[in-house]
């Protein structure tokens, strides 16, 4: 067996974990890629399709990175922290209830990059302005930008990937993912609320940070995100990428927030986030080493292509360890390979709630939770690897039985 692959793979994933000095993913991730093509480990052809695989998603990464920010500049997320904080009434117990609620909404709506990236300022503010600790509104945050984006085929990039080799329509993925993702949200609440339980008994003892000025519901950008939401839906009557409506949908909302003066092309740039775009797009070429390999053709063998509740728990056991090994986007191209393109709907859909419901157990399992770290740190309100670890141990396992269940009942 070729171990060169699996090497850089591995040692791909660790830079990304630690982040030496702050330098980008990339820096890494490139050189890897090269020398997996170098190698013979992939092919160029290999590599020309692997990117051409991921042009869609990235494209779509970057027009909704650059739709989340014009929605902030525009007062989307201030807004949402100041509903959070006058809703919780000084309660950490029902500010929590709203993060989740809301949270819940962004992530299916927006997708889960918006989630990271701009209700989590939100929400750490809106639990120091109440003076309750940010603490589990932050981790609800990063945990339901994974679990919570099974919804709807646009919730995350892995959807994308994945939906059209289901063969169902927007509105038809949505219905059988819609029990599967109540369920899972319910069980990550009841959870938290246990984990954190000494936490969201009492407010701190600082006092409340004096109140925002009022800010009014900012109607345009609330519309034009409805819009691009159901651009997303009619998108497959016309036969056009939902990628394509969101880059209509951020060029819209950019050019409004560029009018009003409330960003410029320097902070849009710096939004999108190019570097780790660029790292998602090589990434597939240095898991593709493995996917081709041994390792790729064992994982085959074992998946089960029939749809019954065991099958189904089994491939979205496979999914979810194999996110955490390699991360969930690689992890949902492996899979789907592994699958084959006869498979079941049922069986891609478990292997979706996998891939989206496992990463909750590692820094390392999606590329949501390695930007929330980030922004999180950025926010003033670090997370530990302890208490991701175990928050992730208590709650992986129950949420990916109980979606796997309701997906099993639903089909």
């Amino acid at each position: 067996m070729n171990l060169i692959p699996i090497i850089l793979v591995a040692a791909v994933l660790i830079f990304a974990i630690a982040r030496p000095r702050g330098l980008p993913e990339i820096v890494v991730a490139g050189p890897a890629a090269l020398i997996v093509v170098l190698t013979g480990a992939v092919s160029l052809t290999e590599a020309r399709t692997e990117v051409a695989t991921m042009t869609p998603t990235v494209v779509f990464l970057v027009a909704v990175l650059i739709l989340a920010h014009a929605a902030d500049a525009l007062g989307v997320f201030g807004w949402v922290s100041q509903v959070l904080q006058k809703q919780s009434r000084r309660d950490p117990r029902r500010l929590l209830t709203y993060v989740f609620v809301a949270a819940a909404a962004t992530t299916a709506a927006l997708s889960l990059d918006a989630t990271v990236v701009l209700l989590t300022p939100a929400v750490i503010g809106a639990a120091r302005a109440v003076a309750a600790s940010p603490r589990p509104h932050s981790y609800a945050a990063a945990h339901l930008s994974n679990s919570a984006s099974t919804l709807l085929p646009v919730s995350n990039l892995t959807n994308l990937i994945a939906f059209s080799a289901t063969g169902l329509t927007f509105l038809h993925f949505t219905a059988l993912m819609a029990l599967p993702w109540v369920v899972t949200i319910v069980m990550e609440y009841l959870i938290f609320r246990l984990f954190f339980r000494t936490e969201l008994k009492a407010t701190n003892h600082a006092e409340p940070a004096p109140p925002s000025p009022r800010l009014h519901a900012p109607t345009l950008p609330l519309v034009v995100i409805g819009a691009t939401l159901v651009g997303f839906a009619a998108s497959g009557f016309v036969g056009i990428e939902p990628a394509w409506v969101a880059v209509a949908g951020a060029g819209v909302l950019g050019s409004v927030a560029l009018r009003r003066r409330r960003t410029d092309l320097p902070r849009i740039l710096y939004a999108a986030d190019l570097w780790f775009c660029a790292f998602v797009l090589v990434l597939g070429i240095v898991v593709a080493g493995v996917a081709h390999g041994p390792i790729g053709d064992w994982i085959g063998r074992i998946l089960p292509s029939d749809t019954s509740f065991v099958s189904l728990l089994v491939v979205a056991t496979v999914a979810a360890l194999a996110a955490n090994l390699v991360n969930n986007l690689p992890a949902t191209l492996l899979m789907i390979a592994a699958l084959g393109p006869s498979a079941p709907p049922g069986l891609l859909l478990a292997m979706l709630i996998g891939v989206n419901l496992g990463p909750n157990l590692t820094y390392v399992g999606s590329l949501a939770t390695m930007l929330w770290r980030r922004v999180a740190t950025s926010a003033g309100a670090a997370p530990t690897l302890a208490t991701f670890t175990k928050l992730g141990l208590a709650t992986t396992p129950l949420t990916l039985f109980t979606a796997v269940s309701a997906l099993w009942l639903v089909l």
